[in-house]
């Protein structure tokens, strides 16, 4: 099959942005789309490319953090988002802020001088299928606008595609103290896939009342919505009544802590969120509290007082599709191998990781205009253990996610606690490295 050695990208995001870039780089004419600034979002205020809607960080820098391995993967492999990043960089101690302004014009006027980029400022109703031989990218960002939301409804299942991102915090195990908690399921059936943190009538007295004081997330006027009855906040059921939680995610009823033969007071459930067992999710705590205010009151909680938050709860306005259902880990819709998803809208959460999966689905779309197998990146890798997640998670509870050392496999051999995500992102980016130079990615 002749390919054509162009594809077409459907938003110009983050993601958009880095994929028309990684693109062009390898020899590929790329059309990009973006329907502002005739056609607005609720959350956007300029035309300019990549503009940043929320905060100016692109939060930590190190290799400690997997956001930071995540951006060292991403220098490695040319990125224009890091790049212009850099470029325009304000003092914010460990962590990369950038001049908004700035940043984005600076990603903007690398694609419009690229002779290989044609940006066309006009809304996309419809994903093009009839493109024969030439890649699509949809990366429309978690604002979609409601007609191409309907076009990807009738594309991948109605069922496919949520309108409302309202998740629940999750941490790692080994920040939890087992020492507090006990595994066991309700009425003792089935195995003991929960552990539970226990908590006396002092304890949830405490609690109840720090989270009916906390302070909340101000939701933005096209967030409103999304407070319906059967996805309640935590504590908006807490203001409800003293008792509320203890007949809802706090119940304890079925759960005899085993080393008391006693039913608690009350007991926050945890739910393992990934296969190797690293992660844990807090059971029906979907919240609209601030992130501060999140890890004071949530470490509150028996045996979550060192508890680390590699996401915390949210509630807003969020359009993503169910990935693990309808896309391959090279990001491909399943049932039109030739159409790609990238950034929020594929379930990866916040701003490095968007650009990540707008570099990957770049990388995996010129590979196809050239008549070339898509890749994989290694799951060792921060940018293959995020397509990895966002592709393989249970799909019947599947939430957008960022990037944290819980996704990646663990070593195979025994490494310090003090020493381990240093070592994670040492072997991410040997892994990289090798990976590039196998892949000859960095050539056309």
């Amino acid at each position: 099959m002749q390919m054509k050695n162009e594809i077409v990208i459907i938003g110009g995001g983050l993601a958009g942005c880095e994929a028309a870039w990684q693109a062009a780089r390898r020899g590929i004419k790329v059309t990009l789309y973006e329907m502002r600034p005739n056609k607005m979002t609720p959350a956007h205020h300029t035309g300019l490319l990549s503009e940043l809607v929320c905060s100016n960080s692109l939060r930590a820098s190190g290799l400690e953090n997997a956001v930071g391995l995540l951006k060292e993967e991403m220098k490695m492999l040319d990125s224009l988002i890091m790049s212009s990043a850099e470029k325009s960089s304000v003092p914010a101690g460990k962590a990369l802020a950038v001049d908004r302004e700035m940043f984005s014009g600076l990603i903007q006027e690398s694609l419009e001088k690229n002779d290989l980029v044609e940006i066309i400022r006009q809304e996309m109703e419809t994903i093009p299928i009839d493109l024969k031989d030439i890649p699509v990218v949809v990366a429309t960002g978690p604002l979609t606008s409601q007609a191409l939301a309907e076009d990807i409804k009738g594309m991948t299942g109605s069922e496919h595609l949520y309108f409302f991102d309202a998740a629940a915090p999750i941490v790692t195990l080994e920040s939890i103290d087992m020492n507090k908690v006990f595994r066991a399921s309700r009425y003792g059936r089935g195995s003991a896939d929960y552990l539970n943190c226990p908590m006396t009538e002092e304890e949830y007295n405490r609690f109840w009342k720090a989270l009916t004081e906390a302070e909340r997330h101000q939701p933005k006027e096209f967030e409103k919505e999304v407070f319906f009855e059967g996805c309640m906040p935590v504590e908006e059921m807490a203001n409800r009544g003293y008792q509320t939680l203890l007949y809802g995610p706090l119940k304890p009823v079925g759960l005899e802590d085993p080393r008391t033969g006693m039913q608690s007071y009350g007991v926050v459930q945890l739910r393992q969120d990934n296969l190797s067992g690293t992660l844990y999710n807090m059971v029906g705590f979907q919240t609209s509290l601030t992130w501060a205010e999140q890890k004071r009151v949530f470490s509150m909680i028996p045996g979550l007082e060192k508890a680390e938050f590699v996401r915390y709860g949210v509630m807003h306005r969020n359009t993503f599709i169910n990935s693990p259902r309808v896309l391959k880990p090279t990001l491909q819709l399943k049932n039109r191998p030739g159409i790609m998803f990238a950034g929020q809208i594929t379930g990866v959460e916040g701003y490095v990781e968007s650009t990540s999966s707008g570099l990957v689905a770049g990388i995996n779309a010129s590979l196809l205009a050239q008549g070339r197998e898509p890749l994989i990146f290694p799951n060792t890798t921060a940018h293959g253990a995020l397509c990895h997640y966002i592709t393989t998670a249970d799909p019947e509870k599947f939430q957008p996610m960022n990037v944290n050392f819980g996704l990646l496999p663990p070593s195979r051999e025994k490494i310090k606690k003090k020493e381990r995500k240093l070592y994670y992102s040492q072997r991410a980016l040997q892994e990289l490295s090798d990976y590039i130079k196998n892949a000859s990615l960095n050539l056309a």
